[in-house]
């Protein structure tokens, strides 16, 4: 019913570079309420990296504050992710998460949650 599109990883070769990640929600969408990035390390727990209320109000990990920025076009679905001074540790696949009020074939209003595919984001040392 919905579907969300994770774009801009990539590969850095010198820490202290940046990336902006991209993620797009399309389909049955009525509302998206909070919007996040998590990201997962080889071997470790996906862990929440930034959130995004639909008010705009947001939450960052400790290891990213100051360094990531989370932002939102609600009129295009999608939320972003401005990684700057990136370190080797944020080496990750990054997910997408939505959190979205999806109209039914039957035209009710049903709230669910969905993640992107995945996109790489390597940094070098």
């Amino acid at each position: 019913q919905v579907r969300l599109v994770e774009s801009g990883g990539g590969l850095v070769r010198q820490a202290g570079g940046s990336l902006r990640l991209s993620c797009v929600a399309s389909g049955s969408i009525f509302s998206i309420n909070s919007m996040a990035w998590y990201r997962q390390a080889p071997g470790q727990q996906r862990e929440l990296v930034a959130n995004i209320t639909g008010g705009g109000k947001t939450h960052y990990a400790d290891s990213v504050k100051g360094r990531f920025t989370i932002s939102r076009d609600n009129a295009k679905n999608s939320v972003y992710l401005q990684m700057n001074s990136l370190k080797p540790e944020d080496t990750a696949v990054y997910y997408c998460n939505a959190d979205v009020m999806v109209i039914t074939s039957e035209a009710r209003l049903v709230d669910n949650e969905y993640w992107g595919q995945g996109t790489q984001v390597t940094v070098s040392s």
